[in-house]
């Protein structure tokens, strides 16, 4: 019998223990003994979404880690289907029993842990299996901020100075699930990086959302994004309303970069009533699907940002139309470009309105850039946002059950 539980403390002060390179290592080690497995490894998403790479390796032979593992394209793959639903996968081979966890925080899908254990497996040991998948999550987050080691296992490829400072700007997470909704956000840069950016928080009572879009190409559109993300989340961390922050947004950029300006939307929600308020500088209206639905919300268009103007102006705030079951796709226009017609958004939008905002976004840039044939004219920047409503209380995971949930799927081979 295997006491997940009492293992978990245990397993956390090891990995304490350890140096933050050597973490995840510590993990796969003890699950290697603690079970009986003959190899565990745990397996990061990348940057993309698109692939995994084993950032560590632990085997009765063996144990490896580092730059030079290999990448799994994630497409049609075992792996695609356990980050997808977010369920655990079991299947019997002439090795043993493998078993793959999700290894996800409040829908940010970081990776998997993958086991092969001696044939036929308690359910004590599966369950222990679990709880040490979603502690590992915990463990990765912990130990990125000490380490690059897990900033390259995202890395497909070498970013330039513009890309670079350009990712900074996300959110340490692209994807944040709550009770009352889901989100994520996906950025498929240009070649000429083309200065786009999406954010959000939470505070106690409201979610914040922002995209915006500055115009120029590599270094300089990193550098005026960098001068619009920090405004808009100095003016948000002050506590101001959505009309100031949009003026100091707009100052920041007329005071630093008088050549240039960004569009954007700005979009406050109350977690409590559902009221949604949006201003709109000059940026391309959202999409929402509502039932079976997906329509253009019309809005009033204010100025971009840092747009000099002989005439004073001020931004207007905006009541957004949102209702519990209501899907929010906000973009930049990199989705829309010419020469993109085949690539039809609103029935996009409704083909994938049964997969969680993860896998929606994804889809959505994914084919914007398979149209382009890899290569964008400018960045394709989507976030989607599923709310739930503020009645909801618990919160809605993935597309699938939570590990703690659901038992591993059983198949034959």
């Amino acid at each position: 019998m295997v006491d997940g539980q009492g293992d978990l403390p245990r397993l956390l002060t090891a990995a304490e223990t350890a140096a933050p390179v050597e973490a995840v290592d510590v993990v796969a080690e003890d699950l290697l003994r603690r079970f009986g497995a003959t190899r565990v490894s745990f397996l990061i998403v990348d940057l993309t979404g698109k692939a995994v790479v084993p950032l560590s390796t632990a085997s009765r032979a063996k144990a490896e880690a580092g730059r030079h593992a290999a990448r799994i394209d994630l497409f049609g793959s075992v792996y695609d289907h356990v980050v997808r639903t977010q369920r655990p996968y079991q299947e019997t081979t002439h090795q043993g029993e493998r078993v793959i966890f999700p290894v996800t925080n409040r829908g940010d899908a970081i990776g998997l842990l993958e086991l092969l254990l001696p044939a036929g497996p308690g359910q004590d040991v599966l369950d222990a299996a679990g709880e040490a998948a979603h502690i590992l999550a915990y463990i990765v987050i912990a130990n990125q901020r000490f380490t690059d080691l897990y900033t390259w296992g995202k890395r497909s490829r070498p970013l330039s100075l513009a890309a670079e400072i350009q990712h900074q700007l996300l959110p340490l997470s692209l994807t944040c699930e709550a009770a009352q909704f889901a989100l994520c956000g996906s950025l498929e840069p240009s070649e000429d990086i083309g200065g786009d950016t999406f954010d959000y928080t939470l505070d106690r009572d409201t979610l914040h959302l922002s995209l915006t879009d500055t115009m120029g190409h590599n270094l300089q559109a990193a550098l005026a994004a960098t001068v619009l993300v920090g405004a808009l989340r100095g003016a948000r961390r002050q506590g101001t309303d959505l009309m100031e922050q949009a003026r100091q947004a707009d100052q920041a950029l007329t005071d630093h970069r008088p050549h240039g300006h960004a569009t954007g939307q700005l979009v406050r929600i109350d977690l409590h009533t559902g009221r949604a308020e949006l201003v709109n500088a000059g940026h391309p209206w959202p999409l929402r699907m509502r039932g079976a639905e997906v329509e253009e919300i019309a809005l009033e268009a204010d100025q971009p940002f840092g747009l000099l103007m002989p005439i004073s102006h001020s931004y207007r705030v905006q009541q957004l139309d949102l209702r519990p079951g209501d899907r929010l796709i906000m973009l930049t226009d990199g989705m829309l470009e010419r020469g993109m017609e085949k690539v039809d958004l609103p029935a996009l939008v409704k083909d994938t309105r049964h997969l969680h905002p993860r896998e929606t976004a994804l889809t959505l840039s994914t084919a914007v850039l398979d149209e382009a044939g890899g290569h964008l004219e400018d960045d394709a920047t989507v976030m989607c946002l599923d709310w739930h409503g503020p009645q909801e209380t618990e919160r809605h995971v993935g597309s699938g059950a939570d590990i703690q949930q659901a038992s591993p799927r059983r198949t034959k081979r």
